[in-house]
């Protein structure tokens, strides 16, 4: 396993534990990137196995054609975590990864009758609600002020005129990619379902969270959380405890 880390470009494997019975995979957010996942992964190892999604378009891949398509990004993240399948596995997806986690999901299930143990989607409506936004629409100055109102990137980024021009096509991709999206109607999986929320997240109601129950054929559980989009960033003790258990409760029904 530890060659494959070497030679995909879109998985980042921070804390490899070869030991683990069960693997995790974490996509991130619009405009985020693997290392958002670093402090989840070093606080489930060594009992979980954390593999981290490098979306193209950004840090070491920035010279990678960037995706303007949700379908185009599953598919290829499916690709991607086929020789990984070896173990139980789980999906952890943070706004538009949580999409990207569901739609991933669906594909491993249909096309390689592959059911994730759980699926955690965090800081997302459900992808049968949909809000008609268009921040990709916007000059560069309209997205950098999204960012700011979701206060999910970092501060010295934002202060950074180069550096915030490196990675804006990729963040614009990114808004182009799951503004656009639209969920195939009826679309669940089997797979069971874990909501995270903030209760003042001013993209997600709690209404918009609790639909996700819609999605899934399996179990349903929904945990809502003080604070808005990036609500994960202070309560980081109480999420790893939350996928903790729920990755230990999955696993033993198996067993």
């Amino acid at each position: 396993m530890g060659e494959l880390q070497d030679t995909s470009r879109w998985i980042r494997r921070f804390h490899p534990a070869e030991e683990s019975g069960v693997r995790l995979v974490c996509l991130p957010h619009a405009g985020g990137s693997a290392p958002f996942y670093f402090p989840m992964s070093r606080a489930l190892s060594p009992a979980v196995d954390v593999l981290s999604l490098q979306y193209p378009g950004r840090q070491d891949r920035r010279q990678d054609r960037a995706i303007e398509n949700i379908d185009e990004y599953a598919d290829a993240i499916t690709a991607e975590l086929k020789p990984w399948l070896d173990r139980p596995t789980a999906l952890f997806g943070h706004s538009m990864g949580a999409v990207l986690a569901f739609e991933v999901t669906r594909r491993l299930e249909r096309d390689l009758d592959f059911v994730p143990l759980v699926v955690f989607a965090s800081g997302r409506r459900a992808p049968s609600r949909y809000r008609d936004e268009k921040v990709h629409l916007r000059d560069d100055d309209g997205i950098v002020e999204e960012m700011r109102v979701l206060s999910g990137t970092n501060p010295e980024i934002l202060g950074n005129e180069e550096i915030l021009r490196m990675v804006l096509p990729a963040i614009r991709s990114d808004y182009t990619a799951i503004e656009k999206y639209r969920a195939a109607p009826g679309a669940t999986v089997r797979a069971p379902i874990t909501v995270l929320t903030g209760d003042d997240d001013p993209r997600t109601s709690l209404e918009e969270a609790q639909a996700w129950r819609e999605h899934t054929s399996g179990a349903f559980d929904i945990h809502a959380f003080p604070g808005g989009h990036f609500f994960l960033a202070n309560h980081q003790q109480q999420i790893v405890k939350i996928v903790s258990a729920a990755l230990t409760n999955r696993s033993a029904a198996l067993s």
